[in-house]
């Protein structure tokens, strides 16, 4: 097979213009790409990311682009010749030396046309030209009807990326373009179509199905052998000429078993299929997973098993990590994942509003352990299920689980996000008239798809789902559950009236970084309510709930400063509430999928860590919470306990020390006691009243130290009632060869250091953060960064202590 990439990389040279309004000049183009970037690097527009250019630059989606390349071709003897594309954003006529080849209109799967009788020896010329995203998405719902949706665009009426058009945490940047590779491949004979290489144990052995479908080149009438290569084993079958689909099982004996983070090694096993002169390679993990979703007396559980041992899931959703995909990379997810991993993560769950990620996602995840949520691309809307839609439907789910069936991190399948929840509740049914709105996907399309061409791996018709269709989608006894009254309506202590069986979302805002958000907000003076900031805060009433979720648990702020501080402060803490008390009903709940990882813009949003990739203060409460062995005080009935939740594979021996303590430096009261926490199992240890009665609870709180350095504390009143004190620490910098050291020395109750060295340099980051202190103890945070400053305080350097004394 002979191979003729077309991307920039490879040499093609591609230009863009706009068809229509306001653009009429001709500028280079970087392939894969977008229009948005394409118009970014020519210096054509202003940062889309910056103050209120966003709205400024909508046109762009609203115009008809034309991409063009030339290229020669050097005829090799092979039968066929077929353009291949990876990936076009969205609605394309593709046209070839003046004949069209095709008409595209899914963002989300591949194309392939053949063009054996038009390539010539010089000049060759490709155009694809592409409607305008948000025009050619409004007349397709204009043709078929509107379906609901959540946000301004009908982004469900076009296979396309739904946060493209914006969402609550996103920028509207409907862009177009070659967004993946493309290439001309020339190949006689037979090739390689499609492998799924499903790999799966049998006892100690693995076991590899490799499923193949192959294509034929007309006249071609030879019998072929297809050869199957992993683990030092090698199995051939022949194959008859013509046929289209073949199987091939291999048998690896004594094989490494891959395991989650935290339950194992991650070994992978190269793998090569031949047939003939075309050749394919992956990787595989040996594996099984299973979900049970059976009912219990507690309602339905959601246990997700790996080689038939429970996974407790601790995870995060994940959105595209930039609002302009295409500059995504090895390096760019190496190091968003890696902020998952550091917190302490074995799941992400890939939303539904986004994309089926690239093979650097999952490739990364394989390697790291870390479990993948895939959902199907459907989100917050009802879908058209008409001919033409659902052909392209049906399309991309069979390519999209053909691509990624051979991962070993891919641990779900998962229909729609919110769309079960939403015909129920959201009042969908009178506009829709008894339309279909997607279930026939749901409950019959994709679990076929997915039976067919994946079964070693489960399908969850939604998120939530209750795994019957008798009860609520979002009933917290049965499968899983959606948390947003916290946030939208209520105080974040409406957690603890939940007893939730999975959480796979929940979320509270925060704003990003100070130098992520001045970078660009410039409004004069800086205000949560002006004009800029108000771009960068796309949840409805976003700053009102902020301004709202403060409750008594901190004050308003005083000015922007203490406005950044205490909304990031007040962000970490409710997630660590629920995060705590979901684990401490653990066997009865058996995991946690916080709202969100990531960003992908400068934005105030539910995000750990923010658009320029710097860890906000919920990132380290998810470190926390996170770990693989918590200590958390919980109220039950009219008692206090410390749940101990060991989520490891050996028991957890530790003598843990309760005191009750003075903001100051006195101690009042200390019970002892050493609980044997076994494997994967919690505890409840209740705590005598010497050390859950305070005298003054304004000035008293409770430490607990495990001998093992886990810590937690419990405090008998919000900040707002602690009298803790302004002057309850002291720090010193020094400099180091990586940037400086800051140590933090208590002579009082310090509650959540936080410290924010990008207020100095936004390259700099720290290592710890939310850091608390009783009277007499230090914490150094180690800082990289060019340079040391001579000292740190507010802003830089805050604590809780700021807000309330």
């Amino acid at each position: 097979m002979k191979t003729v990439p077309l991307t920039t990389e490879g040499g093609a040279a591609w230009t863009v213009r706009a068809l229509d309004g306001q653009f009429g000049t001709t500028i280079a183009a970087t392939v894969p790409g977008e229009v948005h970037t394409d118009l970014l690097a020519a210096g054509e527009i202003p940062d889309p990311f910056d103050g209120d250019n966003e709205s400024a630059l909508a046109w762009i989606g609203r115009t008809n682009w034309s991409y063009q390349t030339s290229f020669d071709w050097t005829a090799d003897g092979n039968a066929v010749q077929e353009l291949v594309a990876d990936g076009l954003d969205t609605v394309a006529t593709i046209t070839l030396n003046g004949r069209e080849l095709g008409r595209t209109a899914n963002q989300h799967r591949s194309y392939r046309f053949d063009v054996t009788d038009l390539l010539v020896a010089e000049g060759n010329e490709l155009v694809i030209e592409f409607a305008g995203a948000v025009t050619a998405a409004e007349a397709v719902s204009a043709g078929y009807g509107t379906w609901p949706h959540t946000n301004l665009h009908p982004y469900n009426a076009l296979r396309k990326m739904a946060s493209n058009f914006g969402w609550d945490w996103g920028p509207d940047v409907a862009t177009v373009g070659i967004w993946r590779p493309i290439r001309v491949e020339s190949w006689s004979g037979v090739r390689i179509d499609s492998v799924r290489p499903l790999a799966g144990l049998d006892g100690d052995s693995g076991v590899l199905n490799t499923e193949l479908t192959l294509a034929w080149a007309d006249g071609f009438s030879e019998d072929v052998t297809v050869t199957v290569e992993v683990g030092g084993t090698k199995t051939e079958l022949t194959v008859a000429a013509g046929t289209e689909t073949a199987s091939v099982t291999s048998t690896v004996d004594a094989v490494d078993r891959w395991w989650p983070r935290g339950h194992g090694e991650q070994p992978l096993y190269d793998v090569t299929v031949a047939v003939h002169e075309d050749r394919w390679q992956g990787r595989v993990g040996f594996r099984t997973v299973s979900l049970n979703v059976d009912p219990d007396n507690n309602g339905t559980q959601f246990v997700l098993s790996v080689n038939d041992k429970p996974i407790y899931v601790r995870g995060a959703n994940w959105i595209p990590d930039d609002a302009f995909v295409t500059r995504l990379n090895r390096a760019t997810y190496e190091t968003s994942i890696q902020d998952a991993l550091d917190a302490g993560m074995n799941l992400l769950r890939v939303w539904g509003g986004g994309i089926y990620e690239s093979e650097d996602f999952y490739d990364i995840c394989d390697e790291q352990g870390i479990l993948v949520w895939q959902d199907f691309l459907f989100a917050c809307a009802a879908y058209s299920e008409d001919e033409a839609l659902a052909a392209e439907v049906e399309a991309e789910a069979r390519e999209a689980v053909t691509r990624l069936s051979q991962h070993a991190s891919l641990a779900v399948w998962n229909g729609n996000n919110e769309n079960i929840w939403g015909y129920v509740e959201w009042g969908w049914r009178v506009p829709l008239a008894g339309r279909p709105w997607g279930a026939g996907y749901y409950f019959d399309l994709l679990p076929r798809i997915v039976a067919e061409l994946d079964p070693r791996t489960p399908y969850s018709q939604g998120s939530p789902y209750s795994f019957d269709q008798f009860i609520h989608p979002n009933d917290e006894r049965h499968g899983t559950m959606h948390i947003w009254d916290v946030w939208n309506q209520v105080d974040y202590t409406t957690y603890r009236k939940y007893k939730p069986r999975f959480v796979s979302e929940f979320g509270f805002q925060g704003p990003p970084a100070w130098s992520t958000l001045t970078s660009v907000v410039h409004d004069e003076p800086l205000d949560p309510y002006g004009e800029q900031m108000l771009v960068h805060q796309k949840a409805f009433e976003g700053n009102l709930k902020l301004e709202r979720g403060l409750g008594e648990h901190l004050p308003k702020w005083k000015d922007i400063d203490d406005w950044h501080w205490t909304t990031q402060l007040n962000q970490a803490r409710a997630i660590a509430f629920g995060i705590e008390h979901f684990r401490s009903l653990y066997p009865l709940n058996t995991g946690a999928v916080v709202w969100q990882l990531n960003d992908n813009w400068p934005v105030v949003s539910w995000a750990a860590v923010d658009g320029h990739g710097i860890r906000k203060p919920l990132w380290f409460a998810l470190k926390r919470v996170y770990v693989e062995r918590l200590l958390t005080v919980q109220p039950r009935e009219n008692e206090l306990v410390v749940a101990a939740h060991n989520d490891t594979d050996t028991t957890w021996s530790t003598e843990i020390t309760v005191t009750r303590r003075s903001i100051g430096s006195d101690s009042f009261a200390r019970e002892t006691f050493a609980p044997e926490v076994e494997p994967r199992s919690a505890t409840l240890s209740s705590l005598p009243e010497s050390v859950t009665k305070p005298t003054d609870p304004t000035r008293e709180y409770l430490e607990v130290r495990g001998a093992d350095g886990t810590t937690t504390y419990w405090y008998f009143v919000e900040d707002t009632a602690l009298r803790l004190s302004g002057n309850a620490y002291a720090a010193s910098v020094v400099a180091t060869d990586e940037g400086y050291d800051v140590t933090v020395t208590a002579t009082a109750l310090a509650k959540d250091l936080a410290l924010f060295p990008d207020r100095l340099d936004p390259a700099a980051r720290v290592d710890s953060g939310l850091v608390t202190l009783s009277a007499g103890e230090s914490h150094t945070f180690h800082v990289t960064a060019a340079t040391a400053p001579t000292s740190v305080g507010v802003p830089v350097l805050r604590s809780a202590n700021d807000l309330v004394s």
